[in-house]
């Protein structure tokens, strides 16, 4: 039975669920875990299935209610200086938020998450998020934001692969 499992437990098994695509059972599970830790005292934890629940909901396309899933897991995770799931936390409503074309939202969070990243010396997730960043920026015919968007986040690439080394040559040639 579920709740005789820890929470370490339904966590371990709301992460197999995920794996197999079966999305609303995995979020129900991540939700379980998240109340278990909760009680158990781990606000991260805690933090961290939500977030783990608010993707789960997102890959079924239930944009809302991942949103309202990862709402205010940045602030624990700021509270605790761990700008890394910060900027997860913030990446994840971002992109909630994006799916419910709350697009000036969406860049906000994209923005911020980017700014946890760069604090968490984390360059690669920093890239993925200035490049969603840049692609918004596109949609919204912001096409100089774009470029710096992409600009900041390739800037931050500690090992580029071949093709961001090439998109660096191409966006950091002087127009």
């Amino acid at each position: 039975m579920a709740n005789q499992l820890s929470p370490q437990e339904i966590s371990n098994q709301a992460k197999r669920i995920y794996q197999n695509g079966d999305f609303p059972a995995a979020a129900q599970a991540f939700a379980e875990a998240a109340c278990g830790f909760l009680e158990a005292g781990d606000a991260s934890m805690s933090a961290e299935m939500k977030n783990n629940q608010s993707v789960a909901l997102l890959r079924d396309k239930n944009a809302q209610a991942a949103l309202d899933a990862a709402q205010g897991t940045e602030v624990v995770f700021a509270e605790m200086n761990d700008t890394r799931r910060q900027g997860m936390a913030l990446a994840n409503q971002a992109s909630a938020l994006e799916a419910l074309k709350r697009l000036k939202e969406a860049i906000d969070f994209y923005t911020r998450a980017g700014e946890a990243f760069e604090k968490a010396g984390e360059g690669d997730l920093r890239f993925e998020v200035m490049q969603l960043l840049s692609s918004l920026y596109m949609r919204r015919l912001k096409f100089l934001d774009a470029i710096i968007a992409l600009q900041s986040g390739l800037a931050a690439v500690k090992n580029p692969t071949p093709k961001q080394s090439l998109m660096k040559k191409l966006l950091f040639f002087r127009l």
